[in-house]
């Protein structure tokens, strides 16, 4: 895809959004089922994902772990995101790889200790490219990626979280 066929794929839904704003209100949904044991099987639409403890709070490792998959919402849309951005502006991507790490002190999540706070304490995000891009363009890529990017503008902003617990009877 180049920046004249994005254009054209997105400007009518540009245009869409302006004219009905509440059109571009989209609610998106994710939705698991608690397992066996101690796992929770997440649909992702594209496939079965069975999430679990953490080695470090006495899982086996043999389930997808749900820091980890925070930190692979963030490189998916990261890496989506650059993709775009670069196409939009004409800066060639051969290729590249992002990673995405967190530390987190499990001291927290295990009660061990009520000054440890729980989740991440710092997240790194690291985008290494395949490109000839300047130091100009480089900085462009950097500065639309992280404000167009959702998953990593919900991290550094946060977001009210409404919850509601409904039990069976």
């Amino acid at each position: 895809m180049n920046a004249t066929d994005l254009k054209n794929l997105q400007a009518p839904l540009k245009e869409k959004y302006r004219e009905q704003p509440d059109a571009a209100i989209i609610t998106l949904k994710a939705q698991g089922k608690i397992g066996e044991g101690i796992s929770c099987k997440v649909d992702t639409g594209k496939a079965l994902v069975e999430a679990g403890l953490h080695p470090a709070t006495g899982g086996t490792g043999m389930l997808a772990c749900s820091g980890d998959m925070l930190l692979e919402a963030l490189v998916a849309c990261a890496g989506v995101t650059l993709q775009a951005v670069s196409t939009a502006i004409g800066v060639e991507v051969k290729g590249g790889t992002i990673t995405a790490e967190g530390d987190l002190d499990f001291k927290g999540t295990l009660g061990v200790s009520k000054e440890v706070p729980v989740g991440f304490k710092n997240i790194r995000l690291q985008i290494d490219i395949d490109s000839s891009a300047s130091e100009e363009e480089m900085a462009s890529l950097k500065k639309l990626t992280e404000r167009y990017c959702v998953v990593y503008q919900t991290l550094i902003k946060g977001v009210e979280i409404e919850t509601k617990y409904n039990a069976a009877v």
